[in-house]
């Protein structure tokens, strides 16, 4: 080899404009990753906490090709999918005063609803007739202490972007219980649009009554208000809660509306062969012949509103990536309860409102990439009481002094590395009574006595009460004292007569 070629292999060629320019960004995005990873490692993980409202067990795109749900299959992908999630009772309002006290709701007072039944019979409030009702008057016990204001101890700044369902009054609303930004409705349901239950608005930003974006598409909103607010603090550990309405039918006096969800229509396309069918029928209502959603179109305005509500957790998904921290980020999703109206809950018997496994065990999914590992699936049996001590290890933050906690951390579970300690959970719903303890599970209801193997029928088809009796007492008896230390607990309001 000449010199001349030896000193061309040693010496590198001048660097071009571009390469320069390339190089320059290189180390700005390596700087700014660098800075990321450390601001990361600054502080305890973000929380991003997602809640759906009335959707199936079933009704995820990884279990099959009937709904199209691509962000929250890459949360399964991403993390763990959980097949053996309960919450802890079959409607919203008790289910929502759970997972954000981590107490069951006999023992923190919500274990019933706050709503108003005369817009069942197609009633419409006036203002000051609406402003003396239970839906508007009631709420949880101002002792009860919710997660944001625990985790504030650990310096958590906490936004709440949709449904908030535990009352109106300001003594009761988000930023009282520890949240410091509220955007969303204060009710059990709203018409996707207006915004209104019934006739009645029904969002509020913080403390006030607004109508500011009146005519939007209210998972729009959600999105915009979540987006905003991670990048305004994605520089300090944050808890995002976000309760999304969908798939819950549309609060809306028109029998032509209140009958399903609410998608528009780029979401309905989704689905072609339905899209194709949808139509107005007529029905009789009270006594009067209107028009309904027929089959096809409640299950389009449900099926799009699902993906619609996983388009904006997707947007969600990204900003997290584009902040780099979704390696920082525990990502929870789970429906408030079993599906109803177009909701898949195969293959779990019963829907919301029941106590049969179909109203209470729910699709759940969590991702959290230092501890859970990608694509696994857990059988283990675990609730929506471990949401707060979960979130509260992870933390750092102390759970409140003398207040007794129903569940624990779950983390270890969803990591693979230990099996759950849960044996057993129980539900009252007025004269709906159950209890699992291991894998055996006993209903009480008005058409009689039930008993279970869940290991064997997780569809809850063959009832082994008459030939297994002593079985039932058994599991009763363990729903007796549980019932039992509900009653011995503090009363707590709105419904205990202390």
């Amino acid at each position: 080899m000449s010199t001349q070629d030896s000193i061309a292999r040693q010496t590198p060629p001048c660097p071009t404009f571009v390469q320069i320019i390339i190089a320059v960004f290189g180390l700005l995005a390596a700087a700014a990753w660098t800075g990321s990873a450390a601001r990361a490692a600054d502080h305890p993980p973000n929380i991003v906490l997602i809640v759906s409202d009335d959707q199936g067990y079933h009704d995820l795109g990884v279990l099959g090709d009937h709904i199209l749900t691509p962000s929250l299959d890459r949360i399964a992908r991403e993390g763990v999918r959980l097949t053996n999630f309960y919450v802890a009772w079959p409607a919203c309002t008790p289910s929502r005063g759970a997972m954000l006290t981590g107490r069951y709701p006999q023992r923190n007072g919500i274990y019933d609803m706050i709503r108003n039944e005369a817009p069942d019979y197609g009633h419409k409030y006036a203002a000051e007739e609406y402003a003396v009702t239970w839906e508007r008057i009631g709420g949880m016990d101002t002792r009860e202490i919710l997660l944001p204001r625990m985790l504030k101890q650990a310096g958590y700044y906490s936004g709440i972007f949709g449904k908030w369902d535990l009352g109106m009054h300001r003594r009761y609303l988000p930023l009282a219980r520890g949240w410091d930004e509220f955007y969303g409705f204060v009710n059990t349901g709203i018409d996707y649009y207006t915004h209104e239950r019934y006739g009645v608005p029904s969002m509020y930003r913080d403390n006030r009554p607004t109508s500011e974006d009146c005519g939007t598409y209210c998972t729009d909103l959600f999105r915009r208000e979540a987006l905003r607010f991670v990048r305004e603090n994605k520089d300090r550990p944050f808890f995002l809660f976000l309760p999304f309405n969908a798939p819950h039918n549309a609060s809306n006096l028109d029998p032509a509306i209140r009958a399903a969800a609410q998608a528009p229509d780029e979401w309905r396309q989704k689905y072609p062969d339905l899209h194709a069918r949808e139509a107005l029928v007529e029905a009789t209502r009270r006594g009067e012949t209107v028009q309904v959603p027929n089959a096809a179109l409640r299950k389009t305005h449900y099926l799009g509103s699902v993906t619609a509500m996983d388009a904006a957790i997707g947007d969600v998904l990204s900003l997290l990536d584009e902040y780099r921290l979704a390696e920082n980020t525990i990502v929870i999703f789970f429906s408030d309860n079993g599906g109803s109206g177009g909701a898949d809950n195969s293959p779990l018997r019963g829907g919301k409102g029941q106590v049969f496994d179909g109203g209470i065990r729910v699709c759940c999914l969590v991702r959290y990439p230092p501890r859970i590992p990608g694509g696994s699936v857990s059988g283990e049996f675990l609730t929506a009481l471990e949401i707060v001590p979960t979130l509260l290890r992870l933390a750092g933050a102390p759970p409140p002094a003398d207040v007794v906690l129903d569940g624990f951390d779950m983390l270890p579970i969803l990591s693979g590395a230990e099996r759950s300690p849960r044996q057993a959970m129980f539900w009252k719903r007025r004269e709906q009574e159950a209890a699992r303890v291991g894998p055996w599970k006993w209903v009480r209801n008005a058409n009689g006595t039930f008993l279970f193997d869940l290991s064997q029928d997780i569809g809850e088809k063959n009832n082994l009460a008459p030939t297994m009796p002593d079985k039932a007492a058994e599991l009763e008896a363990h729903f007796r004292h549980w019932q039992q230390e509900m009653d011995a607990a503090e009363p707590r309001e709105p419904f205990r007569d202390y």
